[in-house]
C-alpha cells in the first residue's frame, strides 16, 4: 500500500462532468449531485485504512454540510479485480452500514479519477456554487487511525467557508491516503 499526499489546491479549476452508475441503480452526473452553495466530489473506497478511519465522521460532516447547501458525491475508482473489498456489492454494503446520505458511484474505467487528477483515497475536491475548485485538503488529522475527538474539522470548516463566501481557505493541509489502484499496475 503506497501512501500519497494530494497536490495543492488549483483555485478556480472547473469540475469535470461525469456520468457514472450509483449503488442506487441510477446514473449520476455532476449536475445531479451539485449543491446550491457548493459541491464536494470525493474519491474513496472500501478497503483503504485512511477512509475507514474517517467514515463515521465523514457521514456526520456531510450531513451537516448538506444543511448548509453543500452536496457531496463519492466516487470509487479502484480496480475491484485486484481489490475485491471494493466491488460494487461491497460498495452497497458499506453505504448501508454507514448510512451514506450521498451518492456512491463506481468509476469502472477510471476515466473520472484521471479527469480530476485524483491520486489517493480519500481525495477531496471542494467546489463552490460555480463549480470552481476551492478546497483540496485533508479531512482532519486522521491518518490510518482516527484522530482524537475535538480536532479541527478541516474539510467541514473549509466547505462551510465555501458555502458562506464562495471561497475556500488560502492555507490548506494536503490530504493523505492510499494510492488509487490503477488497472494494469
Amino acid at each position: 500500500m503506497v501512501s500519497l499526499q494530494t497536490p495543492v489546491c488549483d483555485f478556480g479549476w472547473k469540475a469535470p462532468d461525469f456520468n457514472l452508475p450509483g449503488i442506487d441503480g441510477r446514473m449520476w452526473g455532476l449536475g445531479d449531485a451539485r449543491g446550491p452553495k457548493g459541491t464536494l466530489v470525493m474519491f474513496i473506497c472500501n478497503h483503504c485504512p485512511y477512509v475507514k478511519a474517517i467514515r463515521p465522521r465523514l457521514v456526520r460532516d456531510l450531513n451537516e454540510l448538506k444543511a448548509l447547501g453543500v452536496n457531496a458525491v463519492a466516487i470509487m475508482s479502484n480496480d475491484p479485480a485486484d481489490y475485491p473489498e471494493d466491488s460494487f456489492q461491497n460498495m452497497q454494503a458499506v453505504a448501508r452500514e454507514f448510512d451514506f446520505s450521498f451518492p456512491y458511484l463506481f468509476d469502472e474505467t477510471q476515466e473520472i479519477a484521471k479527469a480530476y487528477g485524483a491520486v489517493c483515497t480519500p481525495d477531496f475536491f471542494g467546489f463552490n456554487a460555480d463549480l470552481e475548485l476551492q478546497y483540496r485538503g485533508r479531512f482532519d488529522e486522521s491518518r490510518k487511525e482516527t484522530a482524537p475527538e475535538g480536532v479541527r474539522r478541516d474539510l467541514f470548516e473549509a466547505m462551510k467557508e465555501v458555502a458562506l463566501t464562495g471561497r475556500g481557505p488560502r492555507e490548506q493541509i494536503p490530504g493523505m491516503g492510499c494510492s488509487i489502484k490503477w488497472m494494469g499496475e
